[in-house]
Parts: C-alpha cells; sequence; structure tokens
C-alpha cells in the first residue's frame, strides 16, 4: 500500500502563487510515474504534471511555463510550484503515483484562484 500526503492548497487572487507538496514516504524514482492531477467542479480529472521513473516530465499545454514539477533531496517529496495562477486553475488537485497496473491517489487538496 502506497500513501501519498498532500499538503499546500488554499484561496489565493489571480496571478498569485502556491507550492502543493506530495510525499511518498519512498523514492519518487521506484513508482513509474508520479505527479498531479486536477478536477474541477463538473470536469474530468486531467494530468497537470508527472515525471517518470527515467526523470522525463510532462506539462499540461495549459499550465506549460507556469507551472513547475521538482523534487526534495531525499526523493521522497514532489512539489507543485504554481505561479501566474488563473481562475481556471481552481479544482482539487491530486497526487497520483503509478507502479504497475495501479494508481494511488493522495487526498487531494483544493485550490481556489479568485478573479
Amino acid at each position: 500500500q502506497v500513501q501519498l500526503v498532500e499538503s499546500g492548497g488554499g484561496l489565493v487572487q489571480a496571478g498569485e502563487s502556491l507550492r502543493l507538496s506530495c510525499a511518498a514516504a519512498r523514492s519518487i524514482f521506484s513508482f513509474n510515474a508520479m505527479g498531479w492531477y486536477r478536477q474541477a467542479p463538473g470536469k474530468q480529472r486531467e494530468l497537470v504534471a508527472t515525471i517518470t521513473r527515467g526523470g522525463r516530465i510532462n506539462y499540461a499545454d495549459s499550465v506549460e511555463g507556469r507551472f513547475t514539477l521538482s523534487w526534495d533531496n531525499t526523493k521522497t517529496t514532489v512539489y507543485l510550484q504554481m505561479n501566474s495562477l488563473k481562475p481556471e486553475d481552481t479544482a482539487v488537485y491530486y497526487c497520483n503515483a503509478q507502479q504497475y497496473a495501479f494508481d494511488y491517489w493522495g487526498q487531494g487538496t483544493q485550490v481556489t484562484v479568485s478573479s
């Protein structure tokens, strides 16, 4: 069983920044991929940013250049630095880790961006 513990959501104004954290208690590179998804009300969950075991980072077009995925020195925590936030970034953000046929999810953290 994999536990993913998220933190860092909140309410900000458009143009401001937030940083999300996801702690995995094991190396993020032990997973096939790890990263962030989000789900806005009435919409499907979508990929935001992920990193593969080989170190390749993928971003959704909508966040490219504004969001940055990184990790700590212990390689057990991933971060999502979100800059220049827009109202359309409002969603519940979920940490995700993929290993073989399994998807593991964090509890979700709300990000609300007011205009």
